[in-house]
C-alpha cells in the first residue's frame, strides 16, 4: 500500500504565509509526478501546482508569484510554500502522486485525505 499524508495545514490571516508538506510511504520503487490539489466548499477540485523528479514546475495562475513548490526525492516528500495569501485561498488542500509500487509495475496515481488551509482576519 502507499499512504500521502499531508501536514501544515491550519488558520492564517490575509497576506500571511504558511508551508504544506507531504510524505508518500509505503511500497514505494519511484515517485514520479506530484502536486497539490484545492478544494473550496461548493466547488470542484482544482490543481495548484505541480513538479516532476526532474522538478519542473508547473502553476495555476491564481498563485503564481506566491506560491513555490518543491521537492526532495530522497524522501519522498512534496512542500508547498505559500506567501501572500489571500481568503479565497482558502480551501482543503490534497497532495497527488504517481507513483510506480514496484520495478516494471504502471505508474498509479495516489490522493493524500487532504489538509485544510484557512484564510482569515
Amino acid at each position: 500500500q502507499v499512504q500521502l499524508v499531508e501536514s501544515g495545514g491550519g488558520l492564517v490571516q490575509p497576506g500571511g504565509s504558511l508551508s504544506l508538506s507531504c510524505a508518500a510511504s509505503g511500497s514505494i520503487f519511484t515517485v514520479y509526478t506530484m502536486g497539490w490539489y484545492r478544494q473550496s466548499t461548493g466547488e470542484q477540485r482544482e490543481l495548484v501546482a505541480t513538479i516532476t523528479r526532474g522538478s519542473t514546475t508547473n502553476y495555476t495562475g491564481s498563485v503564481k508569484g506566491r506560491f513555490t513548490i518543491s521537492r526532495d526525492n530522497a524522501k519522498n516528500t512534496v512542500y508547498l510554500q505559500m506567501n501572500s495569501l489571500k481568503p479565497e485561498d482558502t480551501a482543503i488542500y490534497y497532495c497527488n502522486a504517481d507513483i510506480v509500487r514496484q520495478r516494471d509495475y504502471p505508474r498509479t496515481n495516489h490522493w493524500g485525505r487532504g489538509t485544510l488551509v484557512t484564510v482569515s482576519s
